[in-house]
């Protein structure tokens, strides 16, 4: 990792919010992605351009993975890869929300070696870079200490909570939810919330940076089997996230596996 890396995703995140916010209250025009893969507006495709003309002009060897931008296998024959979601949490910029972000990250070899999420209405900048620590708005933050799955406050979706996925009964944790992945991972960095979950296929751009600031600040992330995460993958998919503080992770697999059978 370029010892720079870091400083550029967070001047990169800054230039996003203006460009996004010089947008907002204006009624961006909108429409629908083809498949049903959901909104997107002339915001998300503005801050989109910024940060590739910002980005790859600082590290033109570097590769490119956006949410916005068409993919190509070109980005699969270079080592580290910008991964992006220009606007992460799309319907709730659209709704007025001010719970949408940008969420940047670099990988080197399938690894996140620099990540920032930024929400300009809330003023909010996460931060990491690997083996440095993870960041809010400058200040260190440490993932939740708590153990207990049952009274933890977990951060998903209904679908999270279909009894089908914990074949031991419904945990008792208190469920809430934010529409963007990189803020949910941001508040569990930060101790705002014990874990998040999403058993769903997962796009990179939505986790990359959310995960390096997670382990940074001494939680865990894997995909919703306990696998390790790696970017810059093929398809880039994800087969769900488990991110929770050092000490939960292995209730919530323990939780989810299916019980071992009786011995005869």
């Amino acid at each position: 990792m370029q010892a720079t890396d870091l400083d550029l995703l967070t001047d990169a995140a800054r230039l996003a919010g203006k460009v996004a916010t010089s947008f907002v209250g204006k009624g961006a025009r909108k429409w629908d992605k083809p498949d049903g893969a959901g909104p997107v507006t002339e915001a998300d495709l503005a801050v989109n351009t910024a940060l590739e003309n910002a980005l790859r002009s600082a590290r033109p060897d570097y590769g490119w993975l956006s949410e916005e931008t068409e993919d190509t296998p070109e980005r699969l024959r270079r080592e580290t890869v910008f991964i992006i979601d220009p606007i992460d949490g799309t319907r709730s910029f659209v709704d007025g929300s001010r719970t949408w972000a940008h969420s940047i990250a670099i990988a080197h070899q399938g690894q996140i070696t620099a990540a920032a999420v930024f929400l300009p209405l809330r003023d909010k900048l996460y931060s990491a870079a690997l083996g440095r620590g993870a960041f809010h708005n400058g200040e260190r933050i440490t993932a939740s200490e708590a153990a207990d799955l049952n009274v933890a406050d977990i951060l998903a979706t209904k679908p999270v909570m279909n009894a089908d996925h914990w074949p031991g009964g419904l945990p008792g944790f208190t469920r809430a939810h934010r529409p963007s992945l990189a803020y949910r991972l941001g508040l569990v960095a930060e101790a705002r919330f014990d874990g998040m979950l999403t058993f769903r296929p997962s796009w990179e751009w939505d986790i990359a940076a959310g995960a390096l600031i997670v382990t940074e600040a001494g939680g865990i992330c894997t995909d919703k089997t306990g696998a390790p995460l790696r970017f810059n993958n093929e398809q880039p998919r994800l087969n769900g996230v488990i991110a929770t503080g050092p000490r939960l992770h292995e209730h919530v697999l323990g939780a989810l596996a299916p019980a071992s059978p009786t011995a005869s």
